[in-house]
């Protein structure tokens, strides 16, 4: 149908009218027909995607139908369509990536978190009345938020890899589930937070990391918040703290502890007792399992020793204590009643959740007052479930763009991408979000035809999505 210039004036100076009209309507006026509903499909939305606000119910007899940003403000119009004259007009809120359908459903392409917040659709009758005033909420998640857990942000975390190092070696302290709207990363020796012990910063505006004093030209810190140390020896051993700091000024704490093995002869007094230390076995467990905290060489002349959760000795967080006197174990205010306590100083965690998962303190007291100390960090982790992955569209014509996410209802994951049951090769062309969750390809070509899958994995198990193909068009 070819609309003239005089037929769309037209069209938009009758709705003003109707608009002005209808807006003064109370809701008590709104006729008792069934409610007009809409429904946001997909349900969970990631920018770079597409949405449909899809309607249902609507009235019948209708003159036409707007969509509205917000609850109240009708001059914030994103499109009208005269169902009378077939034909939609846009509004000062029109990004052009909005169709309105005659049914009333609203279109929204590549959207972005600027497109969160409310939409209104309301439906005028024919004699010019306020038919139905109808509003959603559309939440536009991003790509880092959404593909750890759809609801709530996973909490920071750090992983040593490997798990245990030897002196000389290397280790990566892995960070996980780094906060949104990152602005800088502190890294520091020990578990106070302040500039003397330091290590190095990153900033994200700058792109670039700057050593602290505490620095010792072995430290190497990446854009994803993990530390590199490099060349440890048995000084390196001890807690580190990760604080980050998001454009809110919302700061976040994470730490971990590590274990440098080290011959007792470049650590220690031989003459004197060997180290006290732990080992959690298995060393990765899954929720429902057991977990024994494993300890090794407990002084020979103990009196006392006690375990606590986390790393501070206070009675909040004492899970147990036995004294060699009384031969006997006395729960503390941490106890859940799943642990076990040995005499040999282990500890067995059972039925263990993610919850379970952090660090565990224990200290020994010998007959000559002297205090020893010992961490060990416990990850517990669920069994991966299936992920999902979306396309914002099966077939794309060259040159075009197209965003892949994979959807996954498991926090503390990786995400790797497959091509063709192989590992995808990444290229120019493709993006990964920060989390690795989203797949952007910038200007498809012939050869990017073919199916795509994700597979969500963590230290216990991994599962791999059904494959979504995508089609290849020539222009």
């Amino acid at each position: 149908m070819v609309v003239s210039f005089e037929l769309l004036s037209k069209v938009c100076t009758s709705w003003k009218r109707v608009l002005l009209t209808a807006s003064i309507l109370t809701y008590w006026l709104l006729p008792t027909t069934a409610r007009v509903i809409i429904h946001s499909l997909p349900l969970q939305v990631v920018e770079g995607e597409n949405v449909l606000l899809h309607v249902y119910n609507l009235p019948e007899n209708l003159l036409g139908l707007a969509w509205y940003r917000g609850l109240l403000n009708l001059k914030l119009g994103i499109a009208l369509y005269s169902l009378q004259y077939n034909v939609s007009v846009t509004g000062p809120e029109h990004s052009g990536r909005e169709t309105l359908h005659r049914n009333g459903s609203l279109w929204i392409q590549n959207v972005t978190q600027e497109d969160t917040g409310y939409y209104t659709l309301r439906t005028i009758s024919k004699n010019g009345k306020l038919e139905s005033n109808t509003s959603m909420f559309l939440q536009v998640y991003s790509s880092t938020f959404i593909c750890g857990h759809p609801f709530f942000p996973a909490k920071l975390t750090i992983e040593s890899v490997p798990p245990s190092v030897a002196a000389g070696g290397s280790v990566l302290l892995r960070v996980h589930n780094l906060p949104e709207h990152l602005q800088s990363l502190f890294w520091y020796k020990g578990l106070i937070v302040f500039n003397k012990v330091e290590i190095a910063r990153y900033r994200t505006a700058k792109n670039s990391s700057e050593p602290g004093p505490a620095h010792s030209g072995r430290e190497t810190v990446y854009s994803n918040g993990s530390l590199l140390l490099q060349d440890v020896t048995w000084k390196d051993t001890g807690f580190y703290t990760l604080r980050t700091l998001d454009r809110y000024r919302k700061m976040k704490l994470a730490h971990i502890y590590l274990q440098v093995d080290t011959p007792l002869s470049l650590c220690c007094d031989t003459l004197d007792f060997a180290q006290l230390s732990i080992d959690p076995v298995p060393r990765y467990a899954v929720e429902g399992g057991s977990v024994l905290l494993q300890v090794h060489n407990l002084p020979e002349d103990l009196q006392t020793f006690s375990w606590y959760k986390g790393v501070h000795n206070t009675h909040g967080f004492k899970i147990a204590e036995y004294s060699i006197a009384t031969k006997s174990i006395i729960s503390g205010r941490a106890h859940s009643r799943r642990e076990i306590g040995y005499t040999d100083g282990s500890l067995l965690l059972q039925d263990v959740t993610e919850k379970d998962s952090g660090l565990y303190t224990l200290i020994a007291i010998d007959s000559n007052v002297r205090v020893v100390r010992a961490h060990v960090q416990v990850n517990v982790h669920k069994l991966v479930t299936q992920p999902v992955v979306r396309v914002t569209d099966t077939t794309v014509r060259v040159q075009s763009s197209v965003v892949f996410t994979c959807f996954s209802d498991n926090t503390r994951i990786s995400i790797r991408w497959l091509f063709n049951n192989q590992s995808l090769q990444l290229t120019e062309r493709m993006t990964l979000s920060p989390s690795k969750c989203q797949l952007r390809i910038h200007t498809v070509r012939k050869e990017d035809a073919g199916e795509y899958q994700c597979e969500a994995f963590n230290p216990v198990s991994s599962k791999t999505s059904l494959p979504v193909s995508l089609t290849v068009m020539n222009e």
